[in-house]
């Protein structure tokens, strides 16, 4: 793998085919490209097209992504099923870090990411994995608020990852900005989490980094607003007896059925704001091994 020098950051495919609607799902795709644009890195939206892997999209390639029927969500262990069968595929998280890292790109951001679901604990997302074993920077708001999060911070903890609270020392959680669990490191800046990133690069620890930004304070929805709906979503998941990858598609358009636009909204505004923080880093990370190789190439 041979990492881009240009600040680059990696954008998934899943909200655009599964997440929301057209021409919301559209909109959303092109916004956060100019948001990373905006704050000086290239945006590569992340998916695959005929079994092609791709990190990086046309507009033509995104328009298809955002209308098509029979686009395939895409964790890890289908990907030789795509590829294999000449599909088009829209990525996880998993499989958005798996493809991130080939292209040597070193940031992506997301939404939330997977974790542990509430219950027994023995549904588990590949995200989690993915973040103990591919180096990339995952910027997100959190975990999905519909999981187990002390679990999951858990699991996190078990596997090596390192839990980056950006502008904060409490965990968010998606919709609400504090989930009242710690972070294991504050960072305020982009340069900040640089330099944990660089220093874990330094020391051969494997996996990746997980900056948690809270959602902007005006979109927030406070865990004790939200909660309610969660726990209706999750104990109708239960009742028609859905599991794995049937899970959260079904919880998040629950809630968003039962708290009208407001959760999507929500989801939306945090979307933006972590391209935005994963663009500063993506810039920051960049910088930081340009002048170390200037420094090297005078000595």
């Amino acid at each position: 793998m041979n990492r881009t020098s240009t600040p680059t950051v990696a954008l998934e495919s899943t909200v655009i085919s599964h997440g929301l609607p057209y021409p919301q799902n559209l909109e959303l795709a092109r916004a956060m490209e100019e948001i990373v644009r905006g704050h000086g890195a290239e945006a590569r939206t992340v998916a695959i097209i005929g079994g092609e892997l791709r990190a990086g999209l046309s507009e033509a390639e995104l328009l298809h992504l955002a209308t098509a029927e029979g686009v395939r969500k895409v964790s890890r262990r289908d990907l030789p099923i795509v590829v294999a069968r000449k599909l088009d595929g829209a990525t996880t998280v998993a499989t958005t870090m798996w493809i991130a890292s080939r292209f040597g790109i070193q940031v992506f951001a997301t939404g939330g990411i997977g974790g542990v679901h509430r219950g027994a604990g023995d549904d588990i997302s590949a995200d989690l994995q993915e973040l103990a074993q591919t180096p990339v920077i995952v910027v997100c708001a959190g975990a999905k608020a519909i999981l187990d999060l002390p679990a999951t911070l858990e699991y996190l903890e078990t596997h090596g990852v390192t839990v980056v609270g950006y502008g904060t020392d409490d965990f968010p959680a998606f919709y609400s900005r504090t989930s009242g669990l710690p972070v294991d490191v504050r960072c305020d800046t982009p340069q900040e989490v640089s330099d944990l990133w660089l220093a874990k690069q330094a020391l051969g620890l494997p996996g990746g980094l997980l900056v948690a930004v809270p959602i902007p304070a005006e979109a927030e929805i406070p865990a004790a607003e939200i909660e309610p709906a969660i726990a209706q979503a999750v104990a109708e998941a239960a009742e028609r007896g859905l599991r794995s990858a049937e899970v959260t598609p079904f919880l998040l358009s629950r809630i968003a059925e039962l708290t009208g636009a407001r959760s999507l909204e929500a989801n939306l505004a945090l979307l933006k704001n972590n391209a935005a923080v994963a663009a500063q880093i993506a810039v920051a990370v960049s910088r930081q091994v340009a002048g170390a190789a200037e420094r090297t190439a005078v000595v």
